[in-house]
């Protein structure tokens, strides 16, 4: 039986927008419903007999969802396609790859890890700001800094940027130095445009190079640049637990799916992320 819902709520199951951004669409005339334009916010769906459309494409709920983990390289866009030609994340997976979005992005010129799906859910509530979903970064910054540093305690309480918006207070732990350059850990729980650079460029230490680690308990390690792996279903549901949210049943994988998951976790082909956060919560 499918379940009828508000056509905001459908869009944002399908991964279009979240449901605030569908209101805005629907008031510009921007949604079709069995191929009239809809504007009445009450509206309801049903996804197995309505044909919904934004911007003259059909949308449609996935059969099943998929969860990966991508190393992104510099240079790539995080985007599912660039009119300038340049190469995109998408690029590094499959062909026959169903369509999945990048939850969130990285600029340009970052690196490092980067969640990629199909489930509007998890990717509405991740990058929605008040989950505060902690993000960690590898930073090498040019110039010296340790961890009593005048210039890191600032970004420790919290420092000024973009024409008098303040960040919230970051953690920030030098981890290395090779005499001319800092590598430092960053971990931040905004998402403000090319934030990490704006924020040392403030206090003055210009960033050279940009690699994310972390999101939320899940972790790039393991995982080539340039490459992807499938989430573990202990990894999905730890993230649905990070935004306190309950796993829809469309995200759960079948007995079969479980037993294969299992069977590449002992093969080492997949993390056993149980034991992982047993061996981080002893340290």
């Amino acid at each position: 039986m499918s379940e009828i819902m508000r056509v905001q709520k459908f869009l944002s199951k399908a991964g279009v927008c979240s449901r605030r951004k569908a209101e805005e669409h629907m008031l510009a005339g921007r949604i079709r419903i069995n191929g009239e334009v809809c504007k009445e916010l009450g509206t309801k769906v049903d996804p197995t007999q309505d044909r919904v459309e934004f911007n003259g494409d059909t949308v449609s709920l996935p059969d099943s969802y998929i969860y990966i983990l991508v190393n992104k390289p510099a240079n790539y866009i995080t985007s599912l396609d660039d009119p300038k030609d340049r190469p995109v994340i998408v690029d590094l997976l499959p062909d026959n790859m169903p369509r999945i979005w990048p939850v969130g992005r990285l600029d340009w010129d970052s690196e490092g890890l980067l969640l990629m799906t199909n489930d509007g859910k998890l990717t509405n509530l991740l990058t929605h700001p008040s989950h505060e979903v902690a993000k960690k970064y590898a930073v090498k910054v040019r110039g010296l800094l340790n961890n009593r540093s005048e210039a890191l305690v600032k970004l420790r309480e919290g420092i000024e940027i973009d024409d008098g918006y303040v960040t919230a207070p970051a953690e920030a732990v030098v981890q290395r130095d090779n005499g001319r350059n800092t590598w430092i850990d960053v971990l931040i729980r905004e998402g403000k445009n090319r934030q990490i650079r704006k924020m040392f460029d403030a206090i003055g230490f210009p960033v050279m190079k940009l690699r994310r680690i972390a999101i939320g308990p899940i972790t790039i390690e393991g995982i080539s640049s340039g490459t992807f792996r499938a989430m573990t279903h202990a990894e999905v549901l730890d993230l649905y637990g990070e935004v306190e949210a309950a796993m829809p049943e469309r995200a759960r994988p079948s007995d079969r799916a479980l037993k294969r998951e299992r069977q590449a976790i002992e093969r080492g082909n997949l993390p056993d992320h149980k034991e992982r956060k047993k061996r981080k919560s002893k340290n």
